[in-house]
């Protein structure tokens, strides 16, 4: 039985972004660099997360450096441009987004914008002849998913997502001890992973803007910790959603979800995620 949560926050992760938001993206095969030039990062969407988190961290990265910023907001360039010293032919707004192809500052644009613009700026990042990270989830279709990874091949540039765990090393022992069984074959295992929204980022609990509530935000650490513990993917799933207690708040997308994966070795993950109250952020396996 093995029961790891967690231990690195996405700021730790940025920290090490220099050793992998996949390793095929930041991989030396993919830049052509002189070892004393970091990589310059675009953030497009200044939110909650970009100010929070990803632009104080891209000051302690040691191959990458915040560059340039994408906001439709005039204040948010101005404080940004004076707190992180940017250069105003690095500053641009969604309708100006398209003449960062004359940026060679510019190498890698972080899309951290809501969920169903993902797909967009990932396009237009590409054809732009940017490499791209993409927060997740990848997008809010199957077919702006496919039209996201048409845009970056026709470029010859890479497309990363944001899914960090994968390079967590506790994950990875999880992945280790799962795929190789070394303690056997895994038989269960029980995830959770939520909180309570208070609605300081309305846009998430918007259909047409996040695709989902917490299953598209929350959800998807569950959904992928059991896959890459078992290394299968699931042959049935079953699915409820919970109750809705403040039903304004979530009229458009679910509360909160529980559901249970059946592999084809006769294994199963029971999953749970929330907007309407604090889960313990767990992934355990039962052998």
């Amino acid at each position: 039985m093995t029961d790891f949560r967690p231990a690195a926050s996405r700021r730790d992760f940025m920290r090490t972004l220099s050793l992998g938001v996949g390793a095929s993206l930041l991989a030396p095969s993919a830049f052509a660099l002189p070892p004393e030039r970091k990589l310059g990062v675009a953030l497009v969407g200044l939110g909650k997360y970009s100010t929070g988190q990803l632009a104080p961290a891209l000051q302690q990265t040691k191959l990458c450096r915040l560059v340039g910023i994408v906001t439709g907001s005039p204040a948010k360039a101005a404080q940004w441009k004076q707190q992180y010293q940017l250069a105003d032919k690095d500053i641009y707004n969604y309708q100006t987004f398209d003449r960062i192809i004359d940026n060679p500052d510019i190498d890698i644009v972080y899309v951290v914008t809501p969920n169903a613009l993902h797909a967009e700026f990932v396009v237009r990042a590409a054809q732009a002849g940017k490499h791209v990270i993409c927060e997740k989830p990848m997008a809010t279709t199957v077919a702006d998913a496919q039209h996201m990874i048409a845009a970056s091949k026709k470029a010859g540039k890479k497309l990363g997502i944001g899914y960090r765990l994968h390079f967590e090393p506790h994950h990875q022992e999880m992945m280790r001890l799962g795929q190789t069984q070394a303690y056997g074959k895994i038989n269960h295992l029980l995830t959770d992973n939520g909180f309570k929204f208070n609605n300081d980022t309305p846009w998430r609990v918007s259909k047409s803007l996040a695709g989902g509530g917490p299953l598209m935000d929350m959800g998807i650490y569950c959904l992928q910790g059991c896959l890459y513990t078992k290394g299968q993917v699931p042959i049935a799933v079953t699915a409820k959603f919970a109750p809705k207690a403040d039903t304004q708040l979530f009229k458009e997308v679910e509360a909160g979800l529980n559901w249970q994966m059946q592999f084809a070795d006769g294994s199963t993950a029971d999953c749970r995620t929330s907007y309407a109250e604090n889960l313990a952020g767990r992934l355990r396996a039962e052998a």
